[in-house]
């Protein structure tokens, strides 16, 4: 919420390595908001077969192969409205036992996972008084941050659940809520922004320069596996402090807290800079936190939904029970978007997202993605990893990467994927586990 930003909607996730560089721009081009209107509406199709393997790490069982077929359907209705439907349908090859079935049963066996068949349904603009997106969150964060930052919904191979988060303008209020599981009580939360120059002055000609938020996140735990309730609050003061065109610069500070859990408390101040041109679209954040208690800003973050069944680190307990020591943390984050043409649409020649935080006691954490594309946008080569607990007995480290190359014209492309997992096991322990699937797609993209 920021003069130059006020929560995108994102839409399009159609890749499981690479949709998190596929979003819609925050704002639309001039040309794409006058499209006649027999071209207001447009429409790509796009069919994938591939093979996949999911390969378990020695001495958790055999290997088992599927068919994937992925059909996508995407209705691009302008600023304000826009629809993705489709889901992979993984038809057993081999391996599994007697019992498994010929479509994964773990895809489909709880009510949550009917969420993924929508990918993403965006309703509003971010100049509307109310949005509303549906689907999955993929490195989600929750306006100022400091309890949701970087979270996906998606990090159980098994939990497929579509999650949603709603924007409201009123007055001098700006707020959002979200939901990780439409259909099942889990991560909920909100946060509310009061712009203090509208309360005192009247309606600013720039709105969000001076704000006070408070946001509060709870987690019921009764979806995608049962695991501990627990809640958390924060309240953040922002001050947009260097305006220019295309460039701001604002302070921050803030105080968290677990409601019914005495002396866990967390304290964080920083800075951070936005930048925007018709190539480049960066913003950067620095921060120094204090933690105390076993409270700790981004703790609903990238590895949330393993971490709820345990943690990372030796104690092999869940996050709600798994001991935090009080100290110090340096955080720092860069979001990166350039486009040798022009930044926006769904192609961009670079994508960078890294998030980094180190302890006073040791302890590292990141968690970084990058996307680019070569050969006239032929090529795209997408990478992302996650290390949790880093210098720390009980480390935790995940990867996947995936190349795409558009043949015939760019309708048909070829593509691969790999990576590793954590299956979530009946005993609610984490088993590691592989990706690697070959395979073609066709669409109308191009």
């Amino acid at each position: 919420m920021r003069t130059m930003r006020r929560g995108a909607v994102w839409l399009w996730l159609p890749l499981p390595v690479a949709a998190w560089a596929e979003d819609v721009p925050e704002a639309p081009p001039v040309e794409e908001e006058r499209r006649p209107l027999d071209e207001a509406w447009r429409i790509l199709l796009r069919v994938e077969a591939t093979t996949l393997a999911f390969l378990p790490h020695a001495g958790f069982g055999a290997d088992e192969g599927f068919l994937q077929v992925e059909p996508t359907l995407i209705l691009d209705g302008g600023a304000e409205f826009g629809l993705n439907l489709g889901t992979p349908r993984r038809l057993r090859l081999w391996g599994g036992g007697g019992a498994a079935g010929f479509v994964r049963r773990e895809d489909w066996d709880s009510l949550s996972d009917f969420g993924q068949v929508v990918r993403g349904l965006k309703l509003g603009s971010n100049d509307a008084p109310v949005g509303v997106w549906f689907g999955a969150l993929e490195s989600y964060s929750l306006l100022s941050a400091h309890l949701v930052r970087r979270y996906s919904n998606r990090s159980n191979p098994d939990y497929h659940p579509a999650g949603g988060f709603l924007t409201g303008t009123l007055g001098p209020l700006y707020t959002q809520a979200f939901a990780s599981d439409v259909l099942g009580a889990r991560l909920m939360g909100a946060e509310v922004a009061l712009d203090l120059e509208h309360v005192l002055f009247g309606k600013p000609r720039a709105q969000g320069r001076y704000t006070l938020a408070l946001s509060a996140v709870h987690d019921w735990g009764e979806a995608g596996g049962h695991a501990s309730p627990v809640t958390l609050a924060h309240l953040d003061a922002t001050a947009v402090v260097v305006v220019r065109p295309g460039f701001e610069a604002h302070l921050l500070a803030g105080w968290g807290g677990r409601p019914g859990a005495g002396g866990a408390w967390g304290a964080v101040v920083g800075a951070g800079v936005d930048a925007v041109t018709p190539t480049l679209d960066m913003r950067l954040r620095l921060e120094v936190r204090r933690q105390h208690g076993g409270f700790r800003q981004g703790y609903f973050g990238p590895d949330y939904e393993l971490a709820r069944f345990k943690a990372a680190g030796p104690e092999g307990v869940a996050l709600a029970e798994a001991p935090f020591p009080d100290g110090y943390s340096t955080y720092g984050e860069a979001e990166v978007g350039w486009d040798a043409v022009r930044y926006g649409g769904l192609s961009k020649h670079l994508k960078l997202s890294l998030g980094v935080e180190a302890f006073s006691w040791g302890r590292f954490d990141v968690d970084g993605r990058v996307a680019v594309q070569f050969f006239a946008r032929s090529l795209e080569v997408a990478l992302k990893g996650l290390g949790v607990g880093m210098g720390q007995p009980g480390a935790r480290y995940l990867g996947a990467a995936e190349a795409r190359w558009r043949l015939l014209g760019g309708k048909l492309y070829a593509m691969g994927t790999g990576g590793t997992l954590l299956f979530l096991t009946p005993e609610g322990t984490l088993r590691p586990g592989a990706f690697a699937s070959v395979g073609l797609g066709v669409d109308n993209a191009r």
